[in-house]
Formats: structure tokens, sequence, C-alpha cells
């Protein structure tokens, strides 16, 4: 993705993700009204998806069907990249560090680390 997505945007286009093709009424249906968004809001967020090339828009009659144009895996890869390099100098130990010394680590969350560990030292 060239431009970086919105909050907002990013709750449009994972919506896309978890199901797909959609039209802005479904996506109102499915994220607006839970955030208080019309559906003119709706396909404002799509049309600026549209233009950063993250969300495809294909003609059908009257309306539009809305496919996300970037993949999920490749999308979180470059925005949590870009989160680690801005806050944490480009490491990942720090982030783990600050979340261990917030205790927002759960007994379940250091057991995926360690089996994450130990799959990267085999």
């Amino acid at each position: 993705m060239a431009e970086r997505p919105s909050e907002s945007e990013m709750q449009v286009l994972a919506a896309l993700w978890d199901d797909a093709p959609q039209t802005a009424a479904d996506l109102t249906a499915r994220v607006g009204r839970a955030n208080g968004w019309t559906q003119a809001t709706v396909k404002t967020l799509l049309a600026r998806l549209v233009q950063k090339g993250a969300v495809a828009a294909e003609a059908d009659g009257r309306r539009y069907l809305y496919r996300p144009a970037v993949d999920r895996d490749a999308a979180v890869g470059e925005e949590s990249q870009r989160f680690v390099d801005r806050l944490f100098g480009g490491r990942v130990s720090p982030l783990i560090a600050h979340l261990a010394d917030r205790e927002a680590l759960t007994d379940a969350d250091i057991a995926e680390i360690e089996a994450l560990l130990r799959k990267l030292k085999s």
C-alpha cells in the first residue's frame, strides 16, 4: 500500500478481508452502525481506500461491490513493522519487555511466545 489507511479505513478493510465482496450498504450495516457512521461516511471511507489502492470497486448495476486489493498478511506485516520501527527502533525485544513490564501478557501469551521462540531456534 502506498499510503497508510486511517484507523477508520482499517475497520472497513478488515470487514472486507473477513467477507468480500460487499456493498456500501453491507459495510454500513457491518461496521458503520457500530461506529455511528452513516452510509455516506462509509462511502467516503471506501472512496479513500480505492484511491489508496487498498480496495477495488466493481460496478454491479446501480451499486458497487468492494473487495480488498491488498493481502491481509502483507498489510499487517507492514503496519507491524512501522509500529516497531517508530516506537522501538526496529527491535522487537523492547516491545515484549514493555508489555511484560505493564503486565499486559497473559500466561497464554507467554506460552505462545515461548513456542514461537522454540520454533525459531530449531
